[in-house]
């Protein structure tokens, strides 16, 4: 492990940790926003970057779209930047139109973490949101451990306890590209859900619950991402997928596969849905790693999450933590070739 100053923010510094896994693999994580700022993995053709990230703090600060990033407290989006929890509406800060996105405009993603716990291939990181943080009630605390383990396998464990009833949603951002092509269209995709909650246009959940079979959301058997192009009705993607399997219980979620370098990564996940974003936003102003200019499609999001807006959608699952309970996510990522 090494630990040094990456820049500064709030008038604090803002720290870069190097962790080593035990197959050579190395990724660097900033105690701003908890983020993966680089993941290399090893294949048969040498160490491989996967994820998309910025050169300085101040390109993030002013530019990134969660790139790496630890969302919250609430990943996705609520409508109208509103709930109600028992007799009383919480009205949330809104960022995104009328609506609230990723825990509003210092959500978690944006703020400083401080390193709580340190090894050699793992970091904890906590953060403190205080009772009335960007309109959400109770004093939650979160922490973040990031683990590089055997066999090319990133852990990814999120935790929050609140002294309120509260919503908690937390996820992990990462912008993947596991060839470092100039876009992933080509990268094909599997996702392990049936169903997806589709949206109005602002991507708030219309409460419908919607097969996914003769759509061009049907990823249940590995196919490229790209190929929405030609389909009947072409696609671009910023979508919850309902997974299959119990909630809580590690399962798989997805399939990430590159066929120009034929490295693979497999998505594990204890949470209810599965965020699929590829990306169609993106046009950085500033270089990324390596000098590489991102433009539409330079990586995609897969955010394991509770579905969006549930806390105003009674039959989605339920987000609302409660003091003495422990909101425990657990996401890893298993590379191989």
């Amino acid at each position: 492990m090494a630990i040094e100053r990456f820049g500064s923010a709030e008038g604090e510094d803002v720290l870069q940790i190097t962790l080593t896994g035990p197959d050579g693999g190395e990724m660097r994580v900033l105690t701003w926003g908890a983020v993966i700022r680089d993941l290399v993995v090893p294949t048969p053709m040498g160490p491989q970057s996967v994820l998309l990230g910025l050169n300085t703090i101040e390109d993030y600060i002013a530019h990134s779209p969660y790139f790496g990033a630890i969302v919250g407290r609430y990943a996705n989006r609520i409508g109208k930047a509103r709930f109600t929890l028992g007799d009383r509406t919480y009205r949330l800060n809104a960022n995104e139109g009328i609506n609230q996105l990723h825990g509003g405009v210092m959500g978690f993603g944006t703020r400083l973490w401080s390193i709580i716990e340190q090894r050699p291939s793992s970091v904890t990181l906590s953060l403190v949101s205080e009772d009335g943080d960007m309109g959400y009630p109770g004093r939650l605390v979160a922490t973040c451990t990031y683990s590089l383990l055997a066999s090319s396998t990133v852990r990814i464990e999120l935790t929050a306890t609140t002294d309120r009833p509260t919503p908690v949603n937390l996820t992990t951002h990462g912008y993947f590209n596991l060839d470092g092509s100039a876009d992933i269209l080509s990268h094909d995709l599997m996702i392990a859900g049936d169903y997806i909650t589709p949206t109005h246009p602002d991507l708030i959940p219309t409460g419908e619950i919607r097969r996914v079979a003769d759509t061009p959301y049907d990823f249940t058997t590995s196919r490229p991402i790209g190929a929405a192009e030609f389909m009947p009705e072409p696609a671009l993607y910023d979508t919850n997928f309902v997974l299959r399997g119990p909630y809580g219980v590690l399962r798989q979620a997805a399939t990430l596969a590159s066929l120009r370098n034929g490295l693979k990564m497999e998505l594990w996940t204890t949470e209810p849905g599965l965020q699929f974003y590829d990306g169609h936003l993106i046009r950085m102003p500033v270089p990324g790693l390596n000098g590489a200019q991102y433009r539409p499609h330079a990586g995609l999001c897969l955010e394991p999450q509770r579905f969006p807006d549930s806390p105003n959608k009674a039959h989605f699952p339920s987000s609302i933590l409660e003091p003495g309970q422990v909101s425990n996510q657990v996401s890893e990522l298993r590379f191989s070739s």
